[in-house]
């Protein structure tokens, strides 16, 4: 089997893959304060709960947001499963051409979900990473990435009001069922999340004038992360939602460089 990591801000996704078949997937929280043997005894816990062995994985492949963490899991990957870990970044073989001024400054995560959604969705498309940031990404016909936008990320916006805003609670992040709230915490998820969707929609809407395609219906728009379903459901914009999009990503990418 081949296991998947995706090492982001808030969250670990990790996945064992027979062939293009997602056997198991796991979240688990990103703790930068963790070790590699804290990490290769969680891994130990959570393949004996489903009963695979560690010996049955014949590869990894690592996507990581996180530098802290890069080298502890590489470690964690040769101590517990006897095996050096793929890392993406320079010199691994992408299958597509990055139009960025500098491509080193690409997150891997940008990077592997080009590369899934393409493979999965075929091109043009606009892809959608709500997370800590929201990355929106733009996948030419043929694959190649042709740049994209950042912008703050659902749960980071609402922390920054939550911090500098005295009188302001911390909330949950629900869409509430009209945006006239008659008290402060609606009021609060009715700014930030209607707001949220208005941000996506907007930029998808200036993203596909911008694009070189004849007409802006055939431009698909994926969404993934956290936070995908519940924006979705409130955008006019996405077309697919795709929890499993970066593990797809991985899987791709190590069929590459094999």
């Amino acid at each position: 089997m081949l296991l998947v990591f995706d090492i982001g801000n808030s969250n670990i996704v990790l996945g064992t893959y027979e062939g293009k078949k997602l056997v198991r997937h796991w979240r688990i929280s990103t703790d930068r304060q963790k070790t590699g043997d804290e990490y290769g005894m969680l891994m130990n816990a959570l393949f004996s709960y489903h009963g695979i062995k560690m010996k049955d994985i014949h590869a990894i492949i690592i996507s990581s947001v996180v530098p802290p963490l890069t080298v502890p899991m590489m470690k964690m990957c040769e101590r517990y499963f006897k095996l050096r870990p793929l890392i993406v970044g320079p010199g691994v073989k992408t299958g597509i051409r990055l139009r960025y001024e500098n491509p080193r400054e690409i997150g891997a995560d940008r990077i592997v979900n080009v590369v899934g959604a393409h493979d999965q969705y075929g091109g043009p498309l606009i892809v959608i990473d709500i997370g800590t940031a929201t990355t929106f990404d733009v996948v030419a016909e043929n694959g190649d990435f042709l740049g994209g936008v950042i912008a703050p990320g659902l749960s980071s916006s609402a922390d920054a009001l939550f911090q500098r805003a005295a009188k302001l609670p911390r909330i949950e992040l629900v869409t509430p069922k009209r945006i006239i709230s008659r008290n402060t915490v609606s009021g609060m998820q009715a700014g930030i999340i209607f707001g949220y969707v208005g941000q996506i929609d907007a930029i998808v809407r200036r993203i596909k004038q911008e694009m070189d395609v004849e007409k802006s219906e055939d431009i698909k728009v994926v969404a993934t992360g956290g936070y995908a379903t519940m924006i979705s459901k409130e955008s006019q914009t996405i077309d697919h939602i795709d929890h499993f999009l970066t593990l797809t990503g991985l899987r791709v990418l190590y069929e590459r460089n094999i």
